[in-house]
Parts: C-alpha cells; sequence; structure tokens
C-alpha cells in the first residue's frame, strides 16, 4: 500500500509530500509528476517518483495498486478540459482497486466559472464508485501574499471585490488536511468545506500592509472589467484574467467565506492568519 500524491512538484503536492514525509516512511509514499527532475530531492529521501501526465491517460495504467490512498491535485491548467484530465486518474484508480480517491475540489459555495471543472469531477467521481474524499480547498493567502511588488510599488490594492469577505487559509494549512485525510481513517465518502478561522477584506488587508511595511497602501476598488484589464496588461491571458475577475464577484457576493471549521477540525490547529502570511512574504 502507498499514499499517492499526484502534482507533487507543484505548490501544494510538494507541500502535502513533506508534510507526509513527517508521518510516514519515504518508501510508502509515490509522488507522480511530469518532469522527474523537478522531484530529485524527493526521490534522493527514499520517495517513489512515478511519471505520468494528465494529457496522457495511459500514463497512468498500472500506476496505482489495490489499498492505495491516492490525493488527486487538480489541474492547474483552467484553459484545458481538466474534468477530461481527472478523469484519466479516476479511471486507473478504480481499475486497480484504491482505497481511497481524494480530491482537492472547490467550496460548495462559489459559483464563479473557476468551480464548474471542480463540480464536474466531483460527479466524475462519484459516479465511479470509489471511496472518496472531497477536500473543497478554500482560497489561499499565497493568492494574495505572492504578487506584492506591485501593490508595493503603486501603493494600492485593486481588486473587484467590494467589501467582500474571503476566509482564505495558507496553502500548508490545507495541505496539512490532505495529509490527515490520507493517514487517518473514517473520510470515506466524505466533503470537508475548507476555509480560514478569520475572513477578512480588502480594506482590512491593506491596512494589514501598511502597518507591517510603514508605507501607506490603500484599497481600490474597481469593476470587473476594470479588474480584468488592469490583470491582461500585466500580461496575463485574456481567459485566466476573466477567470480572476469572476472569482472577485464571487468573493463580493460571500461565495467564499467558509466557516465550518472543517480545515482547523482536521488539523487540529488554527489556520494561519492572512498577517502572519504578509508577513512571511515581505521576509521574502
Amino acid at each position: 500500500m502507498s499514499i499517492v500524491v499526484t502534482g507533487a512538484t507543484g505548490h501544494l503536492g510538494r507541500l502535502v509530500v513533506e508534510q507526509l514525509l513527517e508521518k510516514v516512511p519515504a518508501a510508502e509514499i509515490t509522488a507522480v509528476v511530469r518532469t522527474p527532475e523537478r522531484a530529485a530531492d524527493l526521490a534522493e529521501r527514499g520517495v517513489r517518483i512515478a511519471v505520468a501526465d494528465y494529457d496522457a491517460p495511459e500514463t497512468f495504467d498500472g500506476l496505482f495498486a489495490a489499498g492505495d490512498k491516492v490525493l488527486l491535485v487538480s489541474g492547474s491548467e483552467v484553459d484545458k478540459s481538466r474534468v477530461r484530465q481527472h478523469q484519466a486518474v479516476i479511471d486507473a484508480a478504480k481499475a486497480a482497486g484504491v482505497a481511497l480517491l481524494a480530491y482537492t475540489s472547490a467550496p460548495a459555495s462559489l459559483k464563479a466559472a473557476l468551480a464548474d471543472d471542480h463540480r464536474g469531477t466531483e460527479e466524475a467521481l462519484r459516479a465511479s464508485g470509489l471511496p472518496y474524499t472531497l477536500l473543497r480547498n478554500g482560497w489561499y493567502n499565497e493568492n494574495y501574499t505572492e504578487q506584492l511588488a506591485p501593490v508595493l510599488e503603486h501603493g494600492a490594492v485593486v481588486h473587484a471585490a467590494g467589501d467582500g469577505r474571503v476566509s482564505s487559509a495558507a496553502r500548508a494549512d490545507y495541505a496539512a488536511a490532505a495529509v490527515a485525510v490520507l493517514t487517518g481513517e473514517g473520510h470515506e465518502n466524505k466533503a470537508y468545506e475548507l476555509g480560514g478561522d478569520q475572513a477578512w477584506d480588502f480594506t482590512e488587508f491593506a491596512a494589514e500592509l501598511s502597518r507591517q511595511t510603514g508605507q501607506e497602501i490603500v484599497y481600490r476598488p474597481v469593476s470587473p472589467a476594470e479588474y480584468q484589464g488592469v490583470l491582461e496588461s500585466a500580461g496575463l491571458p485574456e481567459t485566466f484574467a476573466s477567470i480572476l475577475a469572476g472569482s472577485d464577484v464571487s468573493l463580493e457576493k460571500g461565495e467564499l467565506v467558509v466557516d465550518t471549521g472543517d480545515l482547523s477540525r482536521l488539523t487540529g490547529r488554527p489556520t494561519t492568519p492572512i498577517a502572519e502570511s504578509i508577513a512571511a512574504a515581505l521576509k521574502g
């Protein structure tokens, strides 16, 4: 039996593997990657490396074994049919008879187009008959703290979210929830709505940035169309910029406030406040 993590060199997948290494022997972990060179450090630590690609279903043939627990980290290429990509993993997992397939989804409350592929994958997973766990991850603190340079340069946080609030948490928190499911028992056929303990808005975000930097940072709300234009001018593709602008609309509507407490219960600790992630980002 192995614990298998797909997308294992991505931002979330790597954190999951790192945290698994703290709980189980490396030989019991399989990291599924497209580029094995990026996982060389994991291989050196004894993690089994498997090469497979969501766009090449045949690469998953024989990858799983009966009794495995699998984490399907959702594909990040939103311009592709992610349901089709994920189906390849689901089919291979079913053929092998894995014990559990956990999937990183999106909050049930999210109505933006970004959630469509997640809902489609959830339907495919339920239809498969496999024991499953839905990890409906809310937004990451890092969505906002990894791109602080232009904010600090212009002294403004620009979003199309009005005074909407978001209950974000650090990627490491969501990784810890996945590890709890993969190493624990009793999570079959359950859905967890995961979000941070404290919701915040962009006025508060700007104020916290001001406090930590000593620089005056303001929140400048714009329309969704204006925000999409800002993103495109920064080099983002039109499709992705549109999705992000739509996500801000959802944020304004309150669709990204997840107050179930599932995340802190699964991990056994409070979630990481946005102020802490800001501090980490500013330290570089």
